[in-house]
């Protein structure tokens, strides 16, 4: 669908056949970003990974990123972080359910993803004194929020609907967590440069440095594109995985004969003597599938990032000029009833047990991560995160709708932004289910 939008040309793609023409066979035409004002001023003029101008700059970035926190290598290495703070969650519901206590699980779900990403960027637990996440949850907002001066540039200066200082106030923020962290490494780091015990160490170890020695166009990695960076990385982290894990688990309690199967692997892997670890993971098929329909009714990015043509390009027999943004409605195209047959709208893990499909951006019937040359450089972590959790919290647990709720009454309202998280917190009793252990 090619709709205009103020002076901005807009292709919304809504079909797996499009989105492959988009994201693979014209990846490098369409690897472009809009500059939109909310990634201008809070991610410090659009220097770190998510909005950055596609080139040699942001290949650099994404290198760094990939290799120093995203690696497969990486992610095991940091194994224990996520079983220990996994452990300590657990623990802590046991105790509510030995009290008979209803559970906000989405607070704890999205605590435990807070805990175990601010140990991993920034090396140590989240500060009582500034709490990072409120900003970036209300720039993810804003971010899928309609701001007419990105479409008619010439009223961007009367501000109309008054979102400029509310970017500014969030960059703020943002900054004043951004300057402690960095200066709290570099006095603990004083006279030990070689010190990397998290990615804020490796990405100050950059810090007036060259990017790219033996290219025509250098880059010096200053304060503040080390700032741009780590707050992409912890904005990706902190929200994505926490909203993945709040949709599975209100369809797993929504659907209480899918929890029993998922529930019956786990016991056949795991045992009822122990807790899941993650080298059960690749044995558990219906853990699998079950990640991957949650995904199809709830990508947690519904237009992923909007991408943008850095030339004009022919389509299809279709002309799209150059600097047309590109929608891909993720939302609509796990939805595709030419794809998923006629009861597109129901939880059915099973339509994915003897499919080919996965989610790494190789099959366009499913895109909760995008793909191509823009695809989330996360996805390894983000997935080992979103399956461990899920097994662990229902292996360990039934979960009892309070009050008597029958599963069906659970609301499944959806909030607005970039990325789209449950309206309304998952309240459930815990009951714990293992054996002592």
């Amino acid at each position: 669908m090619s709709i205009r939008l103020g002076y901005v040309p807009t292709i919304v793609v809504s079909s797996p056949q499009a989105a492959e023409l988009f994201l693979k066979t014209h990846d490098i035409i369409f690897a472009g970003r809009p500059k939109v004002q909310v990634s201008e001023v809070v991610s410090y003029g659009t220097k770190g990974l998510a909005f950055a101008q596609y080139g040699s700059y942001w290949r650099t970035v994404r290198k760094w990123c990939t290799l120093q926190l995203l690696s497969a290598s990486k992610v095991e290495f940091f194994a224990p972080v996520r079983r220990m703070e996994l452990e300590s969650l657990v623990k802590l519901l046991m105790n509510a359910a030995a009290a008979g206590e209803v559970v906000d699980i989405s607070a704890k779900v999205a605590e435990l993803i807070e805990d175990i990403t601010y140990k991993m960027i920034i090396g140590r637990s989240k500060d009582d004194e500034f709490d990072l996440k409120p900003l970036i949850q209300e720039g993810l907002r804003l971010s899928g929020t309609f701001n007419i001066a990105d479409y008619v540039p010439f009223l961007a200066p009367f501000d109309l609907q008054g979102l400029m200082p509310r970017f500014r106030a969030i960059r703020k923020g943002c900054d004043e967590f951004l300057e402690k962290i960095i200066d709290e490494h570099q006095k603990r780091n004083k006279g030990q440069p070689n010190q990397h015990g998290d990615f804020v160490d490796v990405m100050l170890s950059y810090l007036n440095q060259p990017m790219n020695p033996n290219e025509e166009k250098l880059y010096l990695i200053d304060r503040t594109n080390i700032k741009a960076i780590i707050l992409d990385m912890l904005a990706a982290a902190l929200e994505t995985s926490a909203v993945a894990i709040d949709w599975a688990l209100a369809e797993l309690t929504r659907h209480p004969r899918v929890k029993s199967c998922l529930q019956r692997e786990l016991e056949k892997v795991v045992g009822m003597n122990r807790k899941v670890e993650e080298a059960d993971l690749p044995k558990l098929t219906y853990l699998d599938i079950v990640i991957k329909e949650a995904l199809r009714l709830h990508p947690v990015a519904p237009f992923l990032i909007p991408h943008e043509s850095m030339e004009d390009a022919t389509i299809n027999g279709y002309y799209i000029p150059k600097k047309s943004r590109i929608l891909i409605n993720t939302w609509t195209i796990g939805r595709d009833p030419n794809v998923w047959s006629d009861n597109v709208e129901e939880f059915i893990p099973e339509r994915f047990a003897n499919s080919n499909i996965d989610l790494r951006g190789h099959n366009f019937e499913l895109l909760p991560f995008g793909s191509g040359r823009r695809g989330c450089p996360g996805l390894q972590l983000g997935l080992t995160t979103i399956r461990l959790v899920v097994a662990q919290l229902v292996h360990c647990f039934e979960w009892e709708l309070p009050d008597g709720m029958p599963p069906n009454d659970l609301s499944m309202k959806e909030k607005f932004g970039l990325t789209v998280p449950r309206a309304e917190h998952l309240l459930a009793k815990p009951v714990y289910r293992l054996h002592e252990c």
